[in-house]
């Protein structure tokens, strides 16, 4: 079976993890210093605070803000539940912007959109969704933001190792040049993997303090105390990222070049071996500035073109060995969210969930994989 999405282990992080596991410390020892640091050169931030995971990492970026029960977060309704739900951990509430059909992003117009719906209360911030690895508008997005009086916090778990060029600008997914934070995953089928784990990098001192007070509990040390006092002025949460964790994080954040490299040559390989099959079945659009470390290889099709509905498209796909998902089901029209907010139209979102199918991508794929999948979707959609 060649699954969609895969970590790549090899005997080098399997070392780095048992020499780990002979250390003094097993968890808040000096490990997570090194992660962090390596990982803040790595995209280019000033700070990197690491955490359990990265629902963890969108529920303490909105604690950094200190988001309030009567102030509203906008996000696209083409992501993961957690984008949306880190605002509702703390009270706020939740404005759902559409995409762009093609490529899934939220743009600066689906902002503004969004922030002209009635009902709509002070805006503290805005969470772009790098989907798949794509790169948003980052500073079209702030210059919306800014009007409106909010910050960015990127939703970037799938953009590792994502460049993006403005203006003549490089940069890079977490330099966080546009925002306030930007936040990772390191969930096994992310660029790369601890097992469960978060990152949140921020320019701001004061932010990353505060990210590291309360994924510990709230938990503060005065100066000139007794060495053993703590005082904790707010409840904060256990989102502490273990050594041993970041051990692993440590060597596989080592190969991010590689990983890269390769994940940007499978997607190459499946854009020529799907050409033949356009217009009924094309990749889903990269907005010109940006240059993607693809987490995900996401097709638009034609289902209704082609005579099959995407599950006969899915469980073909399984009967020949081929692992497949769905990024996204739009979160607007989740159970909890619609009885909150009532029924919303978002042409862009629904356009993008009617066509969309993610096909396998990892580093660990063989280059024979690829046309492996594009002859099993031919079949499967009787071409």
């Amino acid at each position: 079976m060649i699954p969609y999405g895969r970590q790549l282990i090899e005997a080098d992080d399997i070392a780095a993890v048992a020499e780990a596991l002979q250390a003094d410390f097993l968890t808040t020892g000096p490990l997570v210093d090194r992660f962090e640091a390596a990982f803040a050169e790595a995209v280019g931030a000033k700070h990197a605070v690491a955490c359990a995971n990265g629902t963890a990492a969108l529920h303490l970026a909105m604690l950094a803000l200190d988001l309030q029960p009567d102030e509203h977060v906008v996000v696209p309704s083409i992501t993961f539940l957690a984008t949306a739900n880190c605002a509702r951990y703390v009270g706020g509430e939740v404005i759902f912007a559409d995409v762009d059909p093609d490529t899934g992003l939220m743009t600066p117009d689906a902002l503004r959109d969004a922030l002209r719906r009635p009902g709509v209360g002070k805006v503290r911030a805005v969470l772009p969704v790098h989907l798949r690895g794509d790169a948003c508008d980052l500073p079209g997005l702030a210059g919306v933001a800014r009007d409106a009086g909010a910050v960015l916090v990127e939703d970037a778990p799938h953009a590792l190792g994502t460049t993006m060029t403005f203006g003549n600008q490089t940069e890079t997914v977490g330099d966080v040049r546009h925002s306030a934070m930007a936040t990772f995953s390191f969930h096994p089928v992310k660029t790369i993997a601890t097992g469960e784990g978060g990152m949140v990098t921020t320019s701001d001192p004061a932010i990353a303090e505060r990210l590291r007070v309360m994924r510990s509990h709230g938990m503060v040390r005065p100066q000139g105390c007794e060495p053993w006092w703590y005082e904790m002025p707010e409840p904060g949460f256990n989102y502490r990222l273990p050594d041993i964790l970041c051990a692993l994080g440590l060597s596989q954040l080592a190969k991010l070049p590689r990983f890269a490299a390769r994940r940007r040559e499978i997607a190459k390989r499946y854009e020529t071996a799907l050409a033949p099959l356009a217009p009924l079945v094309r990749p889903a659009a990269s907005p010109g500035w940006s240059d993607p470390v693809l987490h995900l290889m996401t097709v638009l099709i034609d289902f209704q073109a082609a005579g099959r509905t995407r599950l006969e498209v899915v469980e073909a796909l399984k009967a020949r060995g081929v692992g497949s998902q769905v990024h996204y089901i739009p979160v607007h029209r989740q159970p909890y969210y619609r009885a909150r907010y009532g029924p919303l139209e978002l042409p862009g979102a629904e356009a993008w969930y009617a066509r969309c199918l993610t096909l396998p991508l990892y580093p660990g794929m063989a280059d024979e994989d690829v046309a492996t999948v594009v002859a099993a979707l031919k079949e499967a959609l009787g071409l």
